[in-house]
Formats: C-alpha cells, structure tokens, sequence
C-alpha cells in the first residue's frame, strides 16, 4: 500500500508538473482529482492516464478516498480554504506559492497545521539551483567577512498576455517573492523592515505597476536592496536576478546564469598605504548534486515527511517571504517604511 494517498486540487497547467513528478514516486497514489470545473479535472485524468475519482469538492475527495496528503495547486485566493479543509482531516499539504492571500490568512493556516501537527510546505522551486547553493556556500563561509549589503537587480519585458498584465502590482505580486526567499536564503537572514516605491514606467504594457526598488533591514543588520521590472526591453539580466553581496573583505558576485565568485581583500599583500587594495577572486565550489527547480523542491518536500521533519520551505519559514511581497506593497501604499516584525512574528 503507498505510503501518501494524494489528492490534487486544482488542474490548471501548473499542476502537470506536480502530477507528472508525484506519478514517478512509489510512496505515493493519485486517489482524486478536483476542480471547481469538473470538466477540467477530467480532461487532466485522462492526459495523464489516472482512473481516480473526479471531484469539484475537497472535502469530499479526501473523506471518500481516505486521503492523507494534498497539493493544492490552486489559484491565491483558494490556498487558505484547502489548505484548512486539509487538515482539519488530517492531511499534510504541499502547495504552490504564495502560501495565503494575506498574512491573517497565512498565521491562521500555520495555528491549524501546529493544532493538526501535520506539514504544511510551499513551493519555493529557486532555491533548488546548483549555483545559487554555491552561493549561499560562499557566503555562509565566511570568505567575505559578515554581510552588509545584498543587492538583486531583475529587469526582464515579458509580454504574457492575460492576467498578470491586469495586475495592480505585477511584479511585487506574482514574482518577487521568488527573489526576496533567495535573499533570505543566501544570507540566512529575516527581513525587519521595508521601504517601497513602485510605479509604472513609460512603455509598460501593464495595466499596474510593473517596477519597484525595495530596501529591506535585515536581521543581520544588513540591507537587501531589490530593483526589478517586468517592462525592461534590452539587456534582461536572468529569471534568478543579477546578484551583488558585499561584506567586510570582499564581494560575491553572480549573474544568475553562471558559476558564483568573490572578489576578496588579498592575503599577505602589503596593503598600507593603499588606496585601493588588491583583491584575490575566490571561485564558488559548485558541488550540489540535487534536482533542480520544481523537482528539487518537491523532494525536499517528500524527504522532510518522510524523515518527519519541517521542509526547507515549511509554512512557519516561508510566511517570512510572505511578509516581504505584503509588506513592500503596505509601504508602497502609505509611502513610508514598514516594519515587518509584526507580519511574521
């Protein structure tokens, strides 16, 4: 008998990838489909071969079929009330980001998973990149003494079509919190507090604003600066931003494509005097052996039930993330610095 009886919630295009990587494990059995269009659910048994049950209602997917595990694969506004009807029936539940819709919603659903005692763990597929561990390696390391500044710089002209370019805030909404958890990530740092100004350039094919630069107080006493835009045509930096660390003997660079390195204060050099120092370069070990994207995070995710233990990308970990996309468009809003302590805490 498998060890994970799986219900899957929502059937949009996203939830190929969740289906076709939980169909690869043999812990786990597909048991139930569900969307609030049947029609859709249908469509996606039959394109992966599945005979489970069909459903436009959770909770009865999980009753009917004894459930003990849900991706909730739904849109934003859904996470909170299938997250909920999960554990209230004693599921554990990995979903997509973000993890709620608000931060009331996301402390709510964290009380519920601790009351349950069951998992709740989010989607956070950029931290599950070779180069982008070599990073936080080098950094965590010490190489460049203690951090005080972490720049990430995003400029990208997508032209999606449909929603996204009728967003209020595009960028801060549906993408950012992909860089704001890697800078938690490389630095091992919370955020404090934020200050945000976003706009809508000349040109922007957005409905809403599509750029924003944010300054965030870190809890190492460093500062993460974050410059991004979804309407910037030419020279586009990559998906994963353009990366800019600087401690107290040195810098780590990476572009977001390559292998990370530092610059580094050159030992046993004669620096009096100096009005610039020399620098030694200091090449990142790039030694991660695990998958990439989705199926890395998916198998954390599966190694922490298993093990039983919190995900990388627990609830009680990511509502930090949260709190810096809500947070940044709290102080866009009121024009002014927000602290963030009480978003999370």
């Amino acid at each position: 008998m498998s060890s994970y009886r799986v219900v899957v919630v929502g059937c949009g295009g996203m939830s190929n990838m969740w289906i076709e990587n939980v169909k690869q494990r043999h812990e786990c059995e597909i048991v139930a489909l569900v969307d609030i269009k049947a029609e859709f659910a249908q469509a996606m048994a039959e394109r992966h071969g599945l005979a489970c049950g069909v459903y436009t209602d959770v909770e009865a997917a999980i009753r009917e079929n004894e459930a003990n595990l849900v991706l909730d694969i739904t849109i934003p506004a859904s996470h909170f009330q299938v997250g909920t009807t999960a554990l209230r029936h004693g599921c554990d539940v990995l979903g997509e980001k973000p993890m709620a819709a608000t931060m009331d919603e996301a402390r709510e659903l964290i009380q519920r998973a601790d009351e349950a005692g069951k998992s709740l763990a989010v989607m956070q597929n950029r931290r599950y990149d070779a180069n982008i561990r070599a990073l936080r390696d080098l950094i965590q390391s010490g190489t460049i003494g203690r951090v005080g500044y972490v720049g990430a710089d995003f400029f990208l002209g997508p032209h999606f079509g449909g929603f996204r370019e009728a967003m209020e805030s595009p960028l801060i909404l549906d993408m950012a919190i992909h860089t704001f958890d890697q800078a938690r990530f490389i630095t091992g740092a919370d955020p404090v507090s934020v200050y945000c100004q976003e706009w809508n350039p000349p040109g922007s094919w957005y409905a809403g604003n599509a750029s924003a630069i944010c300054i965030y107080e870190m809890s190492d006493g460093s500062v993460f600066c974050y410059r991004g835009s979804w309407c910037a045509e030419g020279a586009p930096t990559s998906w994963e931003a353009a990366w800019r660390v600087t401690g107290e003997q040195g810098t780590a660079l990476w572009d977001g494509a390559g292998a990370p390195y530092a610059e580094v204060v050159a030992a046993g050099a004669d620096q009096s005097g100096k009005f610039l120092r020399e620098f030694t370069r200091v090449d990142a070990e790039v030694n991660w052996s695990g998958r990439s994207g989705h199926a890395g995070c998916l198998d954390e995710m599966f190694a922490a039930l298993a093990e039983g233990r919190r995900a990388e990308t627990d609830c009680r970990d990511n509502i930090k993330s949260m709190a810096m996309v809500l947070g940044a468009l709290d102080s866009a809003k009121l024009g002014q610095k927000v602290d963030l302590r009480s978003y999370w805490s």
